[in-house]
């Protein structure tokens, strides 16, 4: 048993070490059931929501305790929203009625964000709602990160962009217009480097009295994305129209409140769903021990989250899946012989490519994956930081000259799995996926440490007591 594992995070050893189960045969199999923690991408767009609304809303089984969560949740309360947290991880939040009421008498409102990548694209789009204009600001790597496709369209929504560092990226000043937001807007983007930033102008749709059209006219990234907005402000009460193809989307207030000359959407209560990008690493991890079964509850075939559909990827290299017909949804892998390798186009699940690259790194043959240009511009660049840290262990990750996918060749014998192989330290790069997809190939490998493990802390805070779970 890997007793680091369940430190608090603030106690790991960095380097972390990772334990193989059973290196040798690999016959000791684990049967695990595993709850994630809420939805990042879910919560969020509930907390603008609820935010913006006007009255207390419900979000229960909200990601509370990440990191990503408490920047978009200190942003709010800076905004004038009411966010109260319980032991449950349940928010209640008291709303603002369609405009921020900023608790400050400066000049501006300085929102600080680290590299919360959502917090930070929402909160510009919904920057049209302030009295005041709002200063967006990050980590480094987050003042690298492309906002231009976004800032582009603000002006749509009455904001004029200052920009105060490299243009196209933070730090901005927003500053809103005088007389408010318009009472209808349309706005027309080509292909973007992220969904986030057209999930930032729906958001904002239930406040324009005549509501917000988005028109896709290239190629749609991260489309389950952008589903999963959809889905979302309609279950909780958004009047939306669409296109089959998603190419238009209007979004406006609900329609009882728009008979009444009203903005907006009414208070919810919500449910979030367990993290799907989250699950991945169990049900890759049991695909990657023969025998090894892995449960996640939470997660169905009704999901709003793309990533719930990673198991059929899985299926596709040998992995057994089934479906449990339970209320809340379960979906289960079990781990094969041998892997093969497999075809796969990502675009719709981008979080889970680190992931399936691990799993690719121990298949009997190369895998191409697509759909991946959007890694350039997370939390890392996870292409190059997959080539270069899959390269220590003897697997070459070659990337297409446009980066939208990339070739993933094992060693001809496979990865060296014997007792003695040499130690090997993966870094992490500060990214909470490059953590806990590399720490899967300990499972198999021996030897194999993990630095600055405290990175998880950015969405999945428990993730390393989980994971001790498959030693029990």
């Amino acid at each position: 048993m890997n007793e680091s594992l369940r430190l608090p995070l603030d106690a790991l050893p960095d380097p972390l070490a990772m334990e193989p189960i059973d290196a040798g045969s690999l016959a000791t199999p684990f049967d695990v059931t595993i709850r994630p923690p809420g939805s990042k991408s879910l919560t969020n767009r509930a907390l603008l929501l609820a935010a913006l609304a006007e009255g207390q809303s419900t979000i229960r089984g909200a990601l509370t305790n990440a990191e990503d969560a408490q920047m978009m949740l200190g942003a709010l309360g800076q905004l004038g929203a009411t966010c109260e947290v319980g032991q449950d991880h349940t928010i209640r939040v008291t709303g603002v009625g369609g405009q921020w009421k900023p608790a400050t008498d400066a000049r501006d409102v300085e929102l600080h964000l680290g590299n919360a990548g959502t917090a930070t694209r929402f909160l510009a789009a919904a920057a049209c709602f302030s009295p005041k204009p709002i200063v967006i600001d990050g980590s480094p790597r987050m003042r690298e990160r492309p906002l231009g496709d976004l800032t582009d369209a603000l002006p749509h929504l009455g904001v004029t962009i200052e920009h105060l560092g490299q243009v196209g990226c933070p730090p901005v000043r927003l500053h809103p217009s005088l007389s408010g937001v318009p009472d209808e807007a349309m706005v027309s983007l080509a292909k973007t480097a992220s969904s986030q930033f057209v999930t930032a102008l729906l958001l904002c749709g239930p406040w324009l009295a005549d509501g917000l059209t988005v028109e896709l006219t290239d190629t749609i990234t991260s489309r389950s994305y952008i589903e999963m907005t959809v889905g979302l402000l309609d279950r909780l009460g958004a009047s939306v129209r669409l296109a089959e193809d998603l190419r238009v989307i209007r979004v406006g207030p609900s329609e009882h409140r728009a008979a009444r000359g009203h903005r907006g959407i009414d208070p919810f209560d919500y449910a979030v769903e367990p993290d799907a990008s989250g699950a991945t690493y169990f049900w890759a991890a049991a695909g990657l021990v023969t025998g090894g079964r892995c449960k996640i509850h939470g997660v169905g075939r009704d999901s709003l989250q793309g990533d719930a559909d990673f198991p059929d990827v899985l299926a596709r290299m040998g992995i057994t899946l089934l479906e449990h017909t339970d209320d809340d949804g379960t979906l289960e892998t079990r781990g094969p012989r041998s892997l093969t390798g497999v075809l796969a186009d990502m675009a719709d699940m981008p979080d889970a490519v680190m992931t399936l690259a691990v799993l690719c790194a121990f298949a009997s043959t190369p895998s191409i994956i697509r759909g991946v240009r959007t890694l350039r511009v997370k939390e890392t660049d996870r292409i190059a930081a997959m080539q270069t840290e899959l390269a220590k262990i003897g697997v070459t990750v070659e990337a297409t000259r446009d980066s939208d996918s990339i070739t993933i060749t094992p060693p001809a014998r496979g990865i060296d799995c014997s007792p003695s192989v040499p130690p090997v330290e993966f870094d992490t790069y500060d990214d909470h996926r490059m953590a806990m997809s590399l720490a899967l190939v300990g499972l198999r490998r021996p030897n194999v440490f993990i630095r600055k493990p405290q990175c998880v802390a950015k969405t999945y805070p428990g993730f390393w007591r989980d994971l001790a779970s498959l030693y029990e």
